[in-house]
């Protein structure tokens, strides 16, 4: 079986495959300080749960856009699955080129949605991922990655309008029924929520004018299904786009072997 690890800047996400499909799915608050034996007694409570054991893990994959956490998940490979993880940087084969200025500044997460994406619906399309920042993805239709747009996320939003307005309280997300609020609470929750539809639209619009042919949408992201109800823009909602990425690129690239002094990390950027 083979453990992927996505790890955001707001959480991480632990998923085992089998060769068929995933067998389970779990998440965890992105802490730099959590320890990989932290990690590790959390993850085999789950998987025990599941009926899968720590021995049943034969290889892993880790795409990270946290530097601090990828010792620590790297260490939780090697200390509890005896396994050396395969890590996603912009160096590894990905069958596409990545046709932007620099290559080796792009978040693997994009790369990875850019490979599924690409794998499972063709192309030319654009993956929106609406993550700690709402990235906006552009695949050609040939695979290569062509770059994109990156925008605040919702919770980054909300979080900014709440401490820099002394009178605005911290909000939910939610679709209002009505764009026009008839109270603070209400008005805030349409200019977040109808503001972001505002923005996927604007902006999807915007790319394939600049392209210049029609592109597919797909949506991926915890909030993904959320936005998806108030727009007509977004033709797929994928939300396992990323860790199919890290699956299909672990077919494509053999991880490096144990070494000998499990302590010692070559640094992989």
């Amino acid at each position: 079986m083979l453990l992927v690890i996505d790890a955001g800047n707001t959480n991480i996400v632990f998923a085992v495959h089998d060769g068929t499909g995933w067998r389970g799915t779990w998440r965890l608050a992105t802490s730099s300080q959590r320890t990989s034996d932290e990690y590790g007694v959390w993850l085999e409570a789950l998987l025990s749960r599941n009926g899968i054991k720590v021995g049943d893990v034969t290889g892993a994959v880790i795409g990270t856009v946290v530097p601090a956490a990828r010792y620590h998940l790297r260490r939780l490979c090697r200390d509890w699955f005896d396994v050396e993880p395969l890590v996603a940087t912009a160096a590894l084969d990905w069958g596409f080129e990545i046709r932007i200025d620099t290559p080796d500044e792009v978040g693997a997460d994009r790369l990875l949605n850019a490979l599924a994406a690409h794998q499972k619906y063709g192309g030319p399309l654009i993956v929106v991922d609406f993550g700690t920042a709402t990235t906006f993805d552009v695949v050609d239709h040939d695979g290569a990655y062509l770059g994109g747009v990156i925008a605040p996320g919702i919770n980054l939003s909300i979080e900014a309008l709440h401490k820099a307005a002394a009178r605005l309280p911290r909000i939910g997300i939610g679709r209002p029924q009505s764009v026009i609020g008839r109270s603070t609470i209400p008005a805030m929750r349409s200019g977040i929520y109808w503001g972001y539809i505002g923005l996927i639209e604007g902006l999807l619009v915007r790319i394939a004018g600049e392209f210049g042919k029609p592109l597919k949408a797909i949506g991926t992201g915890g909030l993904a299904p959320l936005f998806a109800e108030g727009t007509t823009k977004l033709s797929v909602i994928d939300p396992d786009l990323t860790l199919d990425g890290l699956r299909m690129l672990s077919l494509r690239n053999q991880p490096p072997p144990l070494p000998r002094d499990r302590t010692q990390f070559v640094d992989v950027e």
